[in-house]
């Protein structure tokens, strides 16, 4: 597949998360894959009310905290699979979070917009700036580390 194909929307959104994600249900914090390049990833999500990490009809800032690290770990997904061909998705965890500002809990049936942008790369260890939007309403922002096993 060619970088155009690789990033067609539709084709990213045919992808079922579950083949990207080495979390498995009810764990599952990402919908949807929505975007891919070198350096940006994006993944969309509705919150469902039996989401593990919903109270009182929120989602909460730990689910928005996992969301990110989901999100981090849908972009290693896809590009070992898509990118670099690889049979098994490399795992990865978070190294630290940083700069943390939860604005909003989104509630139930509401749709977020996860958007990663790397900023560094070292080695096995990933810095990504992190931002949720919900109806174009910035909900949180983070930086994370995220640490790639070998």
């Amino acid at each position: 597949m060619s970088n155009a194909e690789l990033n067609n929307q539709d084709f990213l959104k045919s992808i079922d998360i579950h083949e990207l994600l080495p979390q498995q249900e009810p764990f599952v914090m990402v919908g949807s894959l929505i975007y891919f390049d070198n350096t940006t990833t994006m993944t969309q999500t509705i919150i469902k009310p039996d989401n593990l990490f919903v109270k009182k009809s929120l989602f909460t800032s730990a689910g928005l905290i996992e969301n990110i690290a989901q999100t981090c770990a849908t972009r290693v997904g896809y590009h070992s699979k898509y990118v670099l061909k690889e049979k098994e998705i490399r795992l990865g965890f978070i190294g630290a979070i940083r700069n943390m500002e939860i604005f909003e809990n989104p509630k139930v049936a509401s749709t977020i917009t996860t958007e990663i942008e790397v900023v560094e790369e070292i080695f096995q260890m990933t810095l990504v700036s992190a931002k949720i939007t919900c109806k174009d309403r910035l909900i949180a922002k983070a930086e994370m580390k995220i640490a790639l096993k070998k």
